[in-house]
């Protein structure tokens, strides 16, 4: 939604008692509601649910990792968890292969995992980072969205801020402020007043 829309309020929710039962207090899941606003229609409003967790059953992937958008001319599901490939052999259970992240196991014992987006995303960071102090390129040259920065995640962070801020005040609405209303990065997060 990078310069399309602005997330505007969110709201926390989480449950507990897995972590807490080893020591850690911490949720073991939550959920934000996230309410954006469309910059390119007048407002229009739209709302997002995003939930976390630590705590998952022993599983056939790593992590669960699904997409769901439903607009008014059209949806999209993606379950990027399973990436359309599973294998089941007699010595091993049912699995959903992750082929692209990485390779496990090595090539004529070296390693041989470096070109999966997991370590390429790494690759990519260092790299850039030469380049800046090469002076080859500039910090602004990355903000296009080709790696994350600080600027590139400025929402998402804020996002995750005004979550924590929800749970902390039992689910209170968090509202983001900007300081104008075409403005894309928020400079503060307040309580939501009803």
């Amino acid at each position: 939604l990078a310069g399309i829309a602005r997330p505007i309020r969110v709201m926390a929710t989480g449950s507990s008692g897995v972590a807490k039962s080893k020591g850690m207090e911490t949720e073991d899941s939550i959920t934000l509601t996230v309410q954006w606003c469309n910059l390119n229609d007048g407002g229009s409003l739209g709302c997002a649910v995003y939930t976390s967790s630590w705590v998952a059953p022993k599983s056939d992937v790593h992590s669960q990792q699904r997409f769901f958008y439903m607009g008014t001319k059209g949806e999209i599901n993606v379950d990027q968890a399973h990436r359309g490939c599973t294998v089941s052999v007699d010595e091993t259970p049912f699995a959903s292969v992750n082929p692209l992240f990485m390779k496990y196991t090595p090539t004529n014992g070296y390693f041989s995992g470096q070109g999966g987006y997991g370590v390429r995303s790494f690759e990519n960071f260092i790299d850039a980072c030469k380049a800046i102090n090469d002076g080859r390129s500039n910090p602004s040259d990355y903000d296009d969205g080709s790696i994350a920065t600080v600027h590139t995640t400025l929402q998402g962070t804020a996002i995750l801020e005004a979550g924590r801020m929800s749970l902390d005040a039992d689910g209170q609405p968090m509202d983001l402020v900007y300081e104008g209303e075409k403005d894309l990065d928020p400079v503060s997060i307040q309580p939501h007043v009803f």
